[in-house]
């Protein structure tokens, strides 16, 4: 029983883990920091809703984006990253990309889930962020209080659920490749 819990604690951990590195820590800082600069602390004109937007549009693009980069270590000992392709991994440079197999970097169905419910929890912490509802929806505040409250623990929840069953076993764009990771790509 207690190898049981140890494994069940480690998928938990792991899990957790996986939910972490889904929503890039860089994108979600530079929203953070830019957010009550260009939505004027939730006191918007409407260059401010087109600026606040982009922002929003752009970070939950780097959201999904992140989800289909790759790393792999080289012969040369350098971690080198690529983009995941139907085809293997697009790297970003042809240096040492000759001694990797990058064909066993391919697109999976789980790379598409892993992107859809990181835009959407990144929707959900940015569109529900206290300046956002006083510039957007400024009475949706007052009036919608619960929804406020419930929305984000239930897409946390269902993305966790998904995130499980679909483990993230790329080592994208700010995070260091593993010496397994080329083996554990089929």
């Amino acid at each position: 029983m207690v190898a049981k819990d140890n494994s069940m604690t480690g998928k938990t951990l792991s899990g957790l883990g996986n939910l972490i590195r889904l929503l890039p820590t860089g994108t979600v800082f530079v929203y953070q920091f830019l957010n009550p600069v260009l939505s004027n602390n939730g006191k918007c004109s409407t260059v401010n809703k087109y600026l606040t937007s982009f922002l929003i549009g752009l970070c939950g693009l780097s959201c999904g984006f992140s989800c289909f980069t790759d790393s792999y270590k080289g012969s040369d000992g350098i971690t080198h990253y690529g983009i995941a392709t139907l085809k293997g991994l697009w790297p970003s440079s042809r240096s040492d990309s000759a001694s990797v197999d990058l064909s066993s970097y391919k697109i999976r169905v789980g790379d598409f889930a892993h992107a859809f419910f990181s835009m959407i929890v990144f929707a959900v912490v940015s569109l529900l962020d206290g300046n956002t509802v006083q510039c957007f929806y400024p009475s949706f505040q007052s009036t919608q209080k619960a929804l406020l409250m419930v929305l984000p623990p239930a897409i946390g929840a269902v993305s966790s659920v998904i995130f499980v069953l679909f483990p993230n076993k790329r080592h994208g764009i700010g995070y260091p490749a593993s010496s397994e990771s080329s083996d554990s790509k089929s």
